[in-house]
């Protein structure tokens, strides 16, 4: 729901070269390609447009594979869990008209930058497989090698560098529920994050979701 950065004032959300600012379309592009099954993803999925849902995989259920688009801002964790030098951007509410919410989180400097997208489908299986493609995505664009994590359901960590050794990343996979979480942690190349910072965040993210969303 994040190519490398080639220079050290762009953030990364997946898509390469993506500018430092957090926009609504900036989100909104990353964020769909999260979910996308069976397609290595840019922004958008082979024969999508702004605004479409992502596909899915194959449901068993009758119904749409999402639930209705609305406002999920409460299951966002807030600044005051990461940090007091924290801040957070305007939640982006349903990024592309996928039913979800994303935010960055920033320290005074913006040095350290937290990308934090959950998007919502209709079954745990879903959610499952779209974390599944969402680590493929990231081949080539973080050194370092998969991990477990005990963090929500099927945690998955990564800790490395940029190819261009720009800076340090690390990013968290899980799904809670029905929900399927990426966090993202870009800092300078010489201070990557503590990955006990990062499980204690994405538990944190966890508990929110456990309790706001079924």
């Amino acid at each position: 729901m994040f190519s490398s950065v080639r220079r050290r004032d762009t953030l990364r959300y997946g898509v390469e070269g993506m500018p430092m600012e957090l926009s609504r379309r900036t989100i909104a592009s990353w964020a769909v390609a999260a979910v996308v099954v069976g397609a290595v993803t840019t922004g958008c999925g082979p024969g999508e447009s702004r605004g479409s849902l992502p596909p899915v995989a194959p449901s068993t259920s009758q119904g749409p594979p999402y639930p209705p688009v609305g406002d999920y801002t409460n299951l966002l964790i807030k600044a005051s869990d990461i940090g007091e030098d924290f801040t957070g951007s305007e939640p982006t509410k349903n990024p592309n008209g996928a039913p979800g919410v994303a935010q960055l989180f920033t320290n005074a400097d913006n040095s350290r930058r937290i990308g934090d997208t959950i998007l919502l489908v209709n079954e745990a299986k879903t959610a499952a497989e779209g974390l599944k493609n969402t680590q493929n995505n990231y081949g080539g664009k973080v050194t370092g090698t998969w991990q477990p994590v005990d963090v929500g359901t099927a945690g998955a960590i990564i800790s490395g560098m940029a190819p261009d050794n720009s800076q340090a990343i690390t990013v968290m996979l899980f799904t809670q529920g029905r929900a399927l979480v990426n966090l993202e942690f870009d800092t300078p190349p010489t201070d990557p994050t503590d990955p006990e910072f990062a499980k204690d965040i994405g538990r944190k993210q966890a508990a929110v979701i456990a309790a706001n969303f079924n």
